[in-house]
Formats: C-alpha cells, sequence, structure tokens
C-alpha cells in the first residue's frame, strides 16, 4: 500500500452512502440476505438517535472498513464500558492492517470516553478474528457465561 493514504475516522450521517454497502456486505459475510436499504436505514438511525459510535477506515478517501460500537453500563464497576459489535474490512482491503487501525482507533475512543473497558464477541470457528484480538490485549472472559433469550418481534 505504498503511495496510499489510510485514515481511520469518526463516521457520520454525511457518510452513509459510504458505510451502508460494507455493513450490507458485512450482513451478507454472516449469511443473511443482501439489503443495502435495510442497512442504511439501520445506520441511519442509530447515529441520528446516538446510539452507536461509527468508525470509518478509508484507503484513499475511499471506504474500505468500519466498526460500530454501542455504550453500555456496568453496574459493579459503577462505570461505563463499549461493546464493539461490528468489524468488516472489504475484501480487496484485508491484509493491510485495516481492522488494526480500526480496533486501536476504538480503544482509544473507550479511553478518551472514560469506559472500563470495551467488550466483544465472536465466532468460536473465526481464529483470524481470536488471533488479532488476543495480539492486542484482549482477553477471553473465564469467569462469566453468557446467555441470550431471543424476543419475536
Amino acid at each position: 500500500m505504498a503511495g496510499t493514504v489510510v485514515s481511520v475516522r469518526y463516521a457520520s450521517l454525511d457518510d452513509l452512502d459510504a458505510v451502508a454497502p460494507l455493513f450490507d456486505a458485512y450482513r451478507v459475510f454472516y449469511e443473511l440476505p443482501s439489503d443495502l436499504t435495510l442497512a442504511r436505514n439501520y445506520l441511519a438511525e442509530r447515529l441520528a438517535k446516538l446510539q452507536s459510535v461509527l468508525l470509518l477506515a478509508e484507503i484513499d478517501a475511499q471506504a474500505a472498513g468500519f466498526i460500530q460500537l454501542y455504550p453500555g453500563f456496568c453496574s459493579l464497576a459503577a462505570a461505563p464500558f463499549w461493546t464493539l459489535y461490528d468489524l468488516f474490512v472489504a475484501e480487496t482491503a484485508r491484509g493491510h492492517g485495516i481492522a488494526r487501525l480500526l480496533m486501536e482507533k476504538a480503544r482509544q475512543h473507550g479511553e478518551a470516553t472514560g469506559a472500563v473497558r470495551i467488550d466483544l464477541s465472536t465466532a468460536h470457528s473465526n481464529t483470524t478474528a481470536q488471533a488479532l484480538y488476543e495480539s492486542l490485549g484482549y482477553e477471553m472472559d473465564q469467569t462469566y457465561r453468557y446467555y441470550s433469550l431471543p424476543l419475536t418481534r
């Protein structure tokens, strides 16, 4: 990537046309049907309601990847934390450290907002992501077992 300009910044509603195709591709990666309208509307609502933080990676001003963080609160620590729920790098941009740059920006955001931690989860089979997270100091939880209750909408 010599001669290219790589940057990571906060995305806004003005970036929806650039980020929505990445978010759609992220959902397709998890075997959901492509739906660009749904992707765009979902991100627009999160950003408009200040319900998430979206970090955008660009290569030569072209969208290359993103992270979406959701705020949370830890009763035991009596402090805020962030959940890193979405991380995606376009196939053409993989292998160039974009995910690592996004993760670093997420860490900086967490520290700047006074969070006590960043939580994330990944598939048991996603060893590539696990290696990245562990190389950045993320630790697998050995204390708590997480459960989920599906609700009908």
